[in-house]
Order: C-alpha cells, then structure tokens, then sequence
C-alpha cells in the first residue's frame, strides 16, 4: 500500500511539472517581427509591487502565499503598442505620493497615449528591451519590457507619483479592431 502511494505522489508529482513546462512559446522568429512591427499586446499573468506595506498586508492575510507576487491570471490586464496609439490597462499595488481622492480610476494605469517613443534593442542572448517613453501623459513617464525568445516579457514601469512596479507576462500579436456601423 506505501508503494502505491509513493507511486502516485511520484506520478502526480511529475504531471505537475510536465504542466508548468508545458506552457506555449512562440517562435523567436515571430517574437523578433512582432518587435519590430510595433504592433504587439503584452498580457499581465503577475504583478511585483515594491512597496513592503503592500507586501507585509499581503502576507498577514489567513491563507496567504509567502511570495509577494499577486496572481492575474484570467483578468484582461494589458498593454497594447500600436504603431500610432497605446494603451494601458494595469492594476497598481503600491505608494501613491499624490492621490486623487474620490476618483479611483486615477489610482491604477488606465490611460492612453498617442505621443510616445519607442527604443528597440537586443542584447547578446536575444533578448529585446523595448523602452517606451511616454510624452502626453504625466501617471507614467517610462515603460520598460525585456521580451525573451520565447515570448515571456517582464514589464516595469517608472512614474513620478508612485513607486515603481513590475509585471510578469507574455506579449501577443495584437488582434484587429472591428469598426461598428
């Protein structure tokens, strides 16, 4: 009977990994065009906050994970590059240092910005750091992506208000828009 179970915690054991590795990748090929297309989606699955108030609530709380990574899985938190307009839509768990108080829209990235700069770059391992520079809004002044080969990106992002953060994720090809009638 211990055999059967050791058995299968083993099998389990090895079906939970197979899982984690098996998660889809892209080809560099296709990372490399979607860079440079500036025309991508980068999609949130974790955030990072900085802030150790943020962290130390988060790990108080009954049944709570001793990381302080916050799961996104299954919400639409995104960034969206577009060769004429971005769009971001991200969660902020963090220090804000001047709050807008009755508007909690103002408290998490939720803009759009039509002046931006974006700096493409790519360091020996392949890796591209694509730095976006924000000049029509004032919540965030820069968005920083390192993108691997395989599609995994991890985003910050530097604003004057509020504290750093950093979100783990993978980029997309962005899908076409439909205009209604």
């Amino acid at each position: 009977m211990k055999k059967l179970i050791s058995i299968i915690c083993m099998l389990s054991f090895l079906m939970f990994f197979e899982n984690c590795s098996s998660q889809s990748n892209m080809d560099p090929q296709a990372v490399t065009a979607l860079i440079n297309s500036q025309d991508f989606s980068f999609h949130a699955q974790r955030a990072n906050p900085t802030n150790y108030d943020v962290i130390n609530v988060m790990t108080s709380m009954p049944n709570a994970p001793a990381t302080r990574i916050l799961d996104l899985s299954g919400s639409n938190y995104s960034v969206d590059v577009r060769p004429d307009k971005l769009e971001v839509v991200l969660p902020y768990f963090g220090r804000v240092f001047n709050p807008s108080y009755g508007d909690n829209s103002q408290n998490s990235y939720r803009f759009t910005s039509k002046d931006f700069t974006v700096n493409k770059s790519q360091n020996k391992k392949g890796t591209w750091i694509v730095r976006i520079k924000l000049n029509d809004t004032n919540r965030a002044d820069e968005i920083i992506m390192e993108v691997t080969k395989s599609g995994r990106a991890f985003t910050s992002i530097r604003s004057n208000d509020r504290q750093p953060i950093s979100y783990d994720g993978y980029i997309t090809k962005n899908e076409e828009q439909k205009v209604l009638p």
